[in-house]
């Protein structure tokens, strides 16, 4: 029998209580609960990320205007109480949850409005035209659907029985912006829909409802995924009818890149599976024949479709003075990097570069006009956020004590992750440009619901797992 002091198990340690028997002994684990430390831990944190964004608020009045106004009030006071309701919201709700989720996605969060405020002060921009504003309204809403998500989904378990119906609602957004009259293209990619009082992107939201029924799904059919196949040199190849179902993913990813006209997203979506595949089965094939189909499909719109073309000639020739002239060209691109290269180790300082002079830096290009402002010191900085976002997604994956929850979980993260690489890769010219935004940072309404449901999603995960003991065997 193997037992704890008092002072451990106070502090959160594990306590084992075995019986022997002749052949083997059988442990219990008791996951100690300790959710007013947690909520505690993560109400210091939250104040360390609201006192940033302040901090970044000021230093943008300072460096574009030389002084401080009101407005930093209202940006600071405004993202500081939704984050605390927030977090009143978790103490009730979901008392086990993850205590550092919450803050690292307000400090993105607030950096976000920062750099949008300094574009809209470089712009002369002001009230309800700004960017900077809408953010904050736009934060407001999706904190106040994260806020429902939590209230309403109160054990993640449920999710698995409407994964049918998950699938549907994805399919219906995906179809959303090629109904004539209800889509809406903007540079160059038919992903929006118009209804007249609002625009936004179903393709956000749809990234969601596929994950949900991906991970119901893979729970289903990962004895026949993962067991069930020929071994061809070493690796089991899946049966031919196991393969609809990458098929049929593919086939929309496919269909995304030639009629939506978006690489980002058709990557993303294939990405998502591919991932949660591996995961429920453990078979590297499943992931070598994804890749090879998503490659071999893009290798094949480059030659075809003239916007994936485009994109790749851009991407492979940067510099020429055709692409850099040409209209979708690659005069975003290269306008990116001088600003990142002008930012140099620890950048110009908030307010004091020239980030508005890029295309889209609100949105798309947010991630040069950070790196511009902040350096590689603030653009690593930023990175560590994420890493350490995606790290504890991860972790509450791996941690789940139910398959449906955990692929869930690394399903969730991971698009996080593959975002931040998609656009970050293609701000840096490791990969072609897409039309993805980045999580949190980028102004843009339907990115911020998306990214913030998930977060309450993953909350919510977090705490099912601390609230779940384990039982352990030991031979």
């Amino acid at each position: 029998m193997s037992s704890t002091s008092p002072a451990d198990a106070r502090a959160g340690a594990v306590v084992d209580l075995g019986t022997p028997a002749p052949t083997f002994t059988e442990a219990i684990t008791i996951r100690l609960r300790t959710p007013a430390k947690l909520r505690n831990l993560e109400l210091v944190l939250l104040l360390f990320a609201i006192g940033i964004t302040g901090a970044a608020v000021a230093l943008v009045q300072l460096g574009a205007l030389g002084e401080l106004d009101a407005t930093i009030i209202g940006y600071g006071a405004g993202l500081g109480m939704l984050a605390l309701g927030m977090h009143v919201v978790l103490r009730i709700t979901a008392p086990d949850a993850d205590p550092f989720i919450l803050p690292i996605t307000v400090t993105l969060n607030g950096l976000g409005v920062a750099m949008i405020y300094r574009l809209d002060l470089a712009d002369g921009t002001a009230g309800w035209e700004s960017f900077g504003i809408r953010q904050m309204v736009w934060t407001a809403i999706a904190m106040a659907i994260a806020i429902a998500v939590l209230l309403i989904v109160r054990n993640h378990r449920v999710l698995a029985r409407y994964r049918y119906l998950a699938m549907l609602v994805g399919i219906v957004l995906l179809l959303l912006p090629m109904l004539p009259g209800v889509g809406q293209t903007i540079n160059g990619a038919r992903l929006w829909v118009d209804l007249g009082f609002f625009s936004f992107q179903p393709g956000e939201i749809a990234k969601i409802a596929l994950a949900v029924f991906f991970a119901g799904y893979l729970v289903t059919a990962r004895e026949s995924l993962s067991i069930v196949g020929r071994t061809v040199l070493g690796m089991r190849l899946p049966r031919g009818k196991d393969l609809g179902p990458i098929l049929i993913v593919w086939l929309a990813a496919m269909a995304v890149l030639v009629f939506q006209r978006d690489l980002g997203t058709s990557l993303l979506y294939f990405g998502l599976f591919l991932v949660m595949i591996y995961v429920a089965t453990g078979r590297l094939s499943w992931v070598l024949l994804g890749l090879s189909l998503f490659i071999g499909g893009a290798l094949v719109a480059s030659q075809v479709l003239g916007y994936v073309n485009g994109r790749f000639g851009a991407w492979l020739n940067a510099f020429d003075q055709a692409n850099y002239e040409a209209i979708g060209g690659s005069y975003q691109l290269v306008q990116g990097m001088f600003g990142l290269a002008n930012g140099g180790l620890i950048g110009t300082g908030l307010g004091q570069g020239r980030p508005d002079i890029v295309p889209l830096a609100e949105s798309d290009f947010i991630v040069a006009s950070l790196g511009e402002e902040l350096g590689l010191v603030g653009l690593f900085a930023i990175l560590g956020l994420y890493l350490l976002l995606v790290a504890r997604g991860f972790r509450i994956g791996f941690n789940g004590t139910d398959d449906f929850g955990r692929l869930l979980a690394v399903g969730l993260a991971f698009v996080i992750a593959l975002q931040v690489f998609v656009v970050i890769g293609g701000v840096t010219r490791v990969i072609p440009l897409t039309g993805l935004t980045t999580p949190f940072l980028a102004a843009g309404g339907s990115s911020l619901v998306a990214n913030w449901i998930i977060v309450a999603l993953l909350l919510r995960l977090s705490d099912t797992v601390r609230n779940q003991p384990r039982l352990v065997v030991e031979d």
